[in-house]
């Protein structure tokens, strides 16, 4: 009986460092793809593993999920297209394995200004299918999900999703992220390590994100998809009637 309370003392010692279930790449996407709004839409929060969960709404009057389609994978291809995104925030960019017309697989590298700190990422773009259960693409919806990791180093830190819906007078955009969820990375493959178990710890997890870079994060969302929806529709248009479609 003595013991009891030493356990306990292990139980809960455990959970400060380690968290609940924090060794899985625990995505909660189950509102992301609903219709109407769920209970964050725009804002951080940190969850029982140390996970900082980033939400962003950013509605684009004019704009269909095509465009934004159309930019990721047919349109973007320099660093000052890059930087007409963010024109203050947005310094570099190139692509790995990219194919015209797609985005899957391809990874992009940028050099991009989040609040006040210079990040250097590499974010390597994934089929929607690896974040939601049972995912099919659908009209007048436009879906891509990335695994963002350091440009110089082979680490991977947050999983991330931008949903474009349409709506009457436009379309909006659902983003959301989870800082921390880390691994080590072999080309575009996520490869066991000593980094991923102890990164993945509640307690690093604490330590090493904090609010003010998922406030950042989050800021950063909603101002470069801003940009974007100011030039798009236009740009979008004067494209096509170029090429005659």
């Amino acid at each position: 009986m003595k013991m009891k309370p030493l356990i306990y003392i292990v139980i809960l010692l455990a959970v400060a460092i380690f968290g609940i279930n924090p060794f899985v790449h625990y995505r909660d996407t189950s509102d992301l793809l609903d219709d109407g709004y769920g209970y964050l839409e725009s804002g951080v929060q940190r969850r029982a593993n140390g996970v900082y969960f980033v939400r962003a709404l950013t509605r684009m009057p004019d704009v269909k999920s095509e465009m934004v389609r159309w930019w990721f994978a047919d349109y973007m291809q320099t660093t000052e297209h890059y930087k007409r995104w963010h024109p203050t925030a947005h310094v570099w960019m190139d692509w790995e394995n990219k194919t015209q017309g797609e985005v899957i697989e391809a990874s992009h590298l940028v050099h991009e200004y989040i609040g006040s700190e210079m990040s250097k990422l590499r974010i390597q773009f994934v089929d929607p299918a690896d974040f939601f259960d049972g995912y099919s693409a659908e009209p007048n919806r436009f879906v891509i999900c990335a695994r963002v990791g350091m440009l110089e180093q082979a680490i991977n830190v947050t999983s991330m999703c931008h949903i474009v819906r349409d709506t009457p007078w436009g379309a909006e955009m659902r983003s959301a992220f989870w800082l921390g969820h880390v691994s080590q990375r072999e080309g575009n493959e996520e490869i066991a390590s000593i980094l991923g178990f102890l990164g993945n710890t509640a307690l690093a997890r604490m330590l090493l994100v904090d609010k003010e870079f998922a406030v950042d994060l989050m800021t950063h969302a909603i101002q470069e998809m801003g940009y974007l929806a100011d030039f798009l529709p236009d740009l979008y248009t004067s494209q096509r009637q170029i090429k005659g479609k």
